[in-house]
């Protein structure tokens, strides 16, 4: 290919390389359909990457005629070991994905066939999961979920193999996949998609449900998505053993960096609620002491985000300090400022309900810490 002199208009202007699926953008400018597509969606761009003007539409035109073109150079330098280039499958539209989705709807027994199509067309790129999102392909998932039947459907692995999974679950698996916007997120939540207001749903939510939450929480897709998996968590915690699923599901670690990272009142808010519920057993107790920041950003987030992250932060200091209280612990407690921030809470304008479980705490383990430098002098005679 070095050798030979290949026509400019052949070259893709991003990859300086030779184009195999020419289309052309609505500056008239054409590109291969790979590149472009990576910079409209993968790197989030809106403008023409030669003019940089704004592009009025994203639609990209196949360029029939620069294809053909270089198909037929292609062959005539056959003997110099050019490939001639494969005429591309057209690509995905929205129109076929809204006829797949409506004949899933009308006759139930193609849900399966159409799950396995989606789950295709969702590995295709950036730019088929747009079309899959315009298309309704968000809400028609999200209807499968809350359905939760217990119909199966097969999965094809990528080893070839099949297999056998609920129908929900592998709706859940590319909702996730989709890495759906926040405009999509904000419909699903202000039409309660995911709402279960049954208490016999929210004790029989499977253990993946909380694995999905958690990648979304981790992947840390949009604000929105994340403070609607902490909304779930907040929602699902309190019932049967679901924080026990969502423990072994790696909630404590994540949401702990979460709150090493997050400023915002209301995500921090969140967290804390989540935090203090799955702190109530041993395990996500244990789970925050592994973490080398679990106790000291617990702590500092009390007096610094609002009263509600204050109340349910020394609620979970008092899950450990009960349950949890080794002597290991209590030194930490000590060297990271726990205890300091407990006498300053009984000292300033918190709430009464505060102040008596932080004096609680600080009773409990009196003998441990009373000879400590990091209590204040003047508290000394008032310590209990």
């Amino acid at each position: 290919m070095d050798e030979i002199d290949v026509p400019s208009y052949f070259i893709c202007p991003i990859s300086m390389q030779l184009m195999r699926d020419p289309v052309t953008v609505s500056t008239g400018i054409t590109y291969d359909r790979e590149n472009i597509e990576r910079w409209l969606y993968s790197c989030k761009n809106n403008t023409c990457p030669v003019t940089k003007q704004v592009l009025s539409d994203i639609d990209l035109t196949p360029n029939h005629t620069l294809r053909r073109l270089i198909q037929a150079w292609c062959t005539l330098n056959a003997l110099h070991g050019i490939e001639r280039i494969p005429t591309p499958k057209p690509p995905v539209d929205k129109a076929e994905i809204a006829k797949l989705l409506n004949n899933a709807k009308k006759f139930p027994d193609l849900q399966h066939k159409c799950l396995r199509r989606l789950r295709s067309i969702a590995h295709g790129g950036e730019r088929n999961k747009k079309c899959l999102e315009a298309a309704g392909a968000v809400e028609f998932l999200a209807s499968i979920i809350k359905k939760d039947e217990s119909t199966m459907t097969e999965v094809s692995l990528d080893d070839g193999t099949e297999l056998t999974i609920k129908t929900s679950d592998e709706a859940l698996k590319i909702l996730y996949n989709l890495q759906t916007s926040e405009t999509a997120l904000k419909k699903l939540i202000h039409d309660d998609v995911f709402k279960v207001a049954d208490p016999i749903q929210l004790v029989s939510v499977k253990p993946e449900f909380f694995v999905e939450i958690v990648h979304i929480l981790r992947d840390d897709i949009s604000h929105q998505a994340s403070k609607a998996a902490l909304k779930l968590l907040v929602e699902l915690c309190p019932w049967g053993r679901n924080r026990i699923k969502a423990v072994e599901a790696g909630a404590v670690s994540v949401l702990i960096e979460l709150l090493l990272e997050t400023s915002e009142r209301r995500a921090c808010e969140l967290i804390m609620v989540v935090l203090d519920h799955l702190c109530g057993c041993a395990d996500g107790r244990a789970e925050l002491l592994k973490h080398g920041a679990g106790l000291a950003i617990v702590s500092k987030k009390i007096l610094r985000v609002s009263q509600v992250a204050s109340d349910r932060a020394v609620k979970i200091l008092s899950s450990i300090c009960r349950f949890s209280a080794t002597s290991r612990v209590l030194q930490e407690m000590l060297q990271v400022g726990v205890v300091s921030k407990l006498c300053l809470v009984i000292q300033v304008d918190s709430s009464p309900k505060t102040k008596d479980k932080a004096k609680e705490i600080l009773k409990l383990h009196s003998r441990v810490w009373k000879s400590s430098s990091c209590i204040p002098p003047h508290l000394l005679s008032s310590y209990p």
